[in-house]
C-alpha cells in the first residue's frame, strides 16, 4: 500500500486511515469539503515530515495527480459534490473498514443492524477476551478499525461494529462470523429508500463463504427471508425472542435456550443472570452468544462474561437516583425503534427527553408506545415541532419544550415524583445541538449530577 491515496474526511476515521497509509509507506492527500478548517491544526495529527497534503473546499482534477485510490470516511455520503471528480478520474472508492480489512490479520467478527450494535459488539468482545489472547474491539464503538489493523496477527480476533455507511463501499471485506441484529427505518435521508438501506446492511455477508456464519434475527421478517435465501452462502444461525426454534437461540420464558443437533441446552436466565434491561437486550445477548459459540468459546466462559457485563455507556445507562427519581441515559437511542426499546425497558412511570436532528424518521409507532408509561414529554432540537404535532395527533398532550439539555433536565426533575424515571432517549440524531451522541449523553449526565 505504498501508493498515493486520497483520504476524504478529517475526523477520527479519516485521520486513522491516513496514519495507517503513512505507516505502510504511502503518501496521503487528506481532503475535507469544509474550507474553513485550519490546515495547520490538521497537520498536528501527523509527524512533521509526514507525506500529507491537505486540500480543503473544492476538489479538482489537479489535486488527484498520481492518486490511485480513495478512502471515504463513513460520515460522507456517496452523493457528495467531490465524488463525481473521483468517478471521472476512475479512482476506486474504499471505506475505512475495507482499508483496515485489507491490512489486518486474524479472525474477524462483524456486527451490524439498526439498533443494538454497540451493546452486542462490546459484549461479544468481552466474551472473546475470556478465551482468546489477542482481541480488538473496533468500529463505531469508538476505535477505528484502521487504528489497530497493523497490530493484528494471525492469532487475533477482531470484533467490529459496522454501519450501513461503512458497508456502502466495501470490496472484499470478509468476516468469518457476521450478524445483522435487526432492520428498521433509519438514515433514509442518506439511503433514500428502505430497499437501499436493507441492501446495504445485507452486504455484510456478500463475501462470506460456506465456511463462514451469519447470525440473524428470526423475528425480523426481512432478515428471516434473507436467511432463508438459497443463494446465501454462510451458515445461518437464527435467534428469536418470540418463537421456539428447532435450531438456534431462543427464549423459553426467562430461560435462554441454544437448540442444536437435536438437543436443547440451557444458556442462562435472562432475569437472574444478566445485568441488562429489556427484551431488546435479551436479543443482543442471544446474538453475542451465537457468535461466540461459532468462534469456539466454551459455554462456561460465555455465561461468566454475560453475567459480569454491564450496560454500555449511553445505552439505557443508569446514571443515579435523586429524591427517589432514577435517571437513565439512552443518548444512543438515535431513531424511533431504539427509543421504543428504551421505553419498554423502563421499570415504571417515565418523564422522557427527546428530539434532535431530523433524519426524516416517522414517530407514530414510538408515540403509540408511550401508553400509560410516559407521563411527560420534554422536547429539544430541530424535530421538536414535528414530534409535538405527531404526539398531539395521537392524543398525547403533556408536552413541554426546552432550549437546551440543562433546561430539559431541570424540567424533568420538577415534574418527576419519587418512584418515577427520567429517560433521555431522543429518537433522533444529535447533530445540530451536539457533536455526537456521546457528547449529548455526557452533557445529560453532567446536568443530572448538578441538580
Amino acid at each position: 500500500m505504498s501508493q498515493k491515496v486520497l483520504v476524504a474526511g478529517t475526523g477520527k476515521s479519516g485521520i486513522a486511515a491516513a496514519k495507517l497509509l503513512l505507516a505502510m509507506g504511502g503518501e496521503v492527500v487528506l481532503y475535507d469539503g469544509n474550507d474553513k478548517l485550519d490546515p495547520e491544526k490538521i497537520k498536528e495529527n501527523f509527524e512533521e515530515d509526514a507525506k500529507v497534503t491537505i486540500v480543503l473546499g473544492e476538489l479538482t482534477r489537479p489535486d488527484l495527480l498520481g492518486v490511485e485510490l480513495s478512502i471515504i470516511s463513513p460520515g460522507i455520503p456517496l452523493d457528495a459534490p467531490f465524488v463525481p471528480v473521483l468517478d471521472e478520474a476512475k479512482i476506486p472508492i474504499w471505506s475505512e473498514i475495507q482499508l483496515a480489512y485489507h491490512v489486518a490479520k486474524g479472525k474477524l467478527i462483524a456486527i451490524t443492524g439498526t439498533n443494538g450494535k454497540t451493546t452486542t459488539t462490546a459484549l461479544t468482545g468481552a466474551i472473546m477476551k475470556t478465551f482468546f489472547d489477542e482481541v480488538f474491539v473496533v468500529g463505531n464503538i469508538g476505535i477505528p478499525y484502521t487504528d489497530v489493523a497493523l497490530d493484528t496477527t494471525d492469532k487475533s480476533v477482531t470484533v467490529a461494529e459496522v454501519s450501513s455507511f461503512q458497508l456502502e463501499t466495501i470490496m472484499d471485506f470478509h468476516p468469518n462470523v457476521s450478524a445483522i441484529l435487526n432492520i428498521t427505518p433509519d438514515h433514509l435521508n442518506r439511503h433514500g429508500t428502505m430497499e437501499n438501506y436493507i441492501e446495504v446492511k445485507e452486504r455484510v455477508a456478500v463475501n462470506q463463504t460456506e465456511d463462514d456464519c451469519i447470525v440473524l434475527n428470526y423475528d425480523d421478517k426481512v432478515l428471516r427471508e434473507f436467511g432463508e435465501k438459497k443463494d446465501l452462502k454462510p451458515k445461518v444461525i437464527f435467534f428469536s425472542s418470540t418463537q421456539t426454534l428447532k435450531e438456534g437461540m431462543y427464549l423459553d420464558g426467562d430461560m435462554m435456550i441454544y437448540a442444536h443437533d437435536g438437543k436443547k441446552e440451557e444458556v442462562l436466565n435472562v432475569k437472574t443472570d444478566m445485568q441488562l434491561l429489556g427484551k431488546h437486550n435479551y436479543e443482543n445477548v442471544m446474538a453475542a452468544v451465537a457468535m461466540s459459540i461459532r468462534m469456539g468459546v466454551p459455554m462456561e466462559s460465555i455465561r461468566k462474561a454475560v453475567k459480569e457485563f454491564k450496560a454500555v455507556e449511553h445505552r439505557i445507562e443508569f446514571v443515579l437516583e435523586r429524591s427517589g427519581v432514577r435517571y437513565y441515559n439512552d443518548s444512543k437511542g438515535t431513531n424511533p425503534d431504539a427509543a421504543i426499546q428504551a421505553i419498554r425497558a423502563m421499570p415504571g412511570p417515565t418523564v422522557l427527553i427527546a428530539g434532535g436532528y431530523d433524519k426524516h424518521s416517522e414517530y407514530d409507532e414510538w408515540i403509540e408506545e408511550f401508553g400509560d408509561k410516559v407521563k411527560y414529554l420534554v422536547l429539544i432540537g430541530q424535530t421538536r415541532d414535528k414530534i409535538a404535532e405527531c404526539a398531539r395527533a395521537h392524543g398525547f398532550t403533556d408536552i413541554m419544550y426546552a432550549e437546551d439539555m440543562a433546561e430539559a433536565v431541570r424540567v424533568c426533575a420538577a415534574y418527576a415524583n419519587a418512584g418515577d424515571n427520567v429517560l433521555l432517549s431522543p429518537a433522533c440524531a444529535s447533530w445540530g445541538m451536539f457533536d455526537n451522541y456521546e457528547q449529548r449523553g455526557e452533557i445529560f449526565k453532567e446536568c443530572v449530577r448538578n441538580l
